[in-house]
């Protein structure tokens, strides 16, 4: 169910989302969405999956649940800042603008989840979506022997040893900023091509957050295994259907308003 669509660097065309996966209109969108009581797909987590991000063996699923600086949870940075945004799903050229746009709507500075990236894969020769040397800085490619045969965790361990490694993490995540700078007029294209006001995604996002604090909460006390449904989006209001039979009263048709 995975969305097959690839272009260069990370960006997908917002235009060319099969309409089971993305449906346009009425000025607004909208995106279908899997709940698991617990997905069979190595994890084994509770939560939601955007339906075009199936598949995808690097996902895992989110709940409601947020972090400690960020007022909404993963499964809305996914939302909006991947995949209406016109960026992959997964990989790290995809994450270092995702965290941009999430940067453009809450404020926080991304810097420390780029150093994270940096020390968890990135050192150790992890890049998802492409290979290490299409990731890699000029900079740090010019350090590098030509015709040497090593592989990627080797190569990193070799500039480490140039640079040191607070230099090295440094340049990364310089890297990091860079690439996801270059993202920012894609999104705004994307948005502005869904006729959604990428002024109004701060609004979007939190409303958003409150519309899945109810249905999550629900589907968690009512014990659902699987839950199909939908989630509509424009400049006014964010909606969740129940796509299925599975009707849940309580939560099927529920709206809440873009402040």
């Amino acid at each position: 169910m995975m969305i097959s669509i690839t272009t260069q660097g990370g960006y997908r065309n917002i235009k060319e989302y099969p309409q089971n996966l993305l449906r346009t209109g009425d000025g607004g969108v909208q995106v279908p969405v899997t709940y698991k009581k617990e997905w069979d797909d190595g994890f084994g987590a509770r939560g939601w999956k955007v339906d075009a991000t199936i598949g995808d063996p690097t996902i895992i699923a989110s709940t409601r649940e947020t972090g400690q600086r960020i007022k909404t949870s993963v499964f809305i940075h996914d939302i909006l800042d991947h995949f209406l945004s016109g960026f992959s799903v997964s990989g790290h050229r995809s994450e270092a603008m995702a965290l941009i746009q999430l940067s453009k709507r809450t404020g926080s500075d991304p810097a420390s989840d780029y150093e994270q990236l940096v020390r968890e894969d990135i050192l150790n020769g992890m890049v998802n979506g492409e290979k290490l040397m299409d990731f890699l800085p000029a900079d740090l490619l010019a350090l590098l022997p030509e015709n040497a045969s090593m592989t990627d965790k080797e190569t990193m361990a070799y500039l480490r040893e140039q640079l040191g490694k607070d230099h090295l993490i440094k340049s990364l995540v310089d890297n990091f900023f860079s690439l996801g700078k270059k993202g920012e007029n894609h999104a705004e294209e994307s948005w502005k091509t869904l006729g959604l006001d990428a002024n109004k995604r701060t609004e979007i996002a939190l409303a958003l957050q409150k519309l899945l604090g109810v249905v999550d909460q629900t589907v968690e006390e009512l014990e659902v295994d699987e839950l199909h449904g939908v989630i509509s989006i424009d400049n006014r209001y964010v909606t969740f259907n129940i796509s299925d039979n599975n009707v849940i009263d309580s939560i099927e048709s529920y709206r809440v308003p873009v402040a």
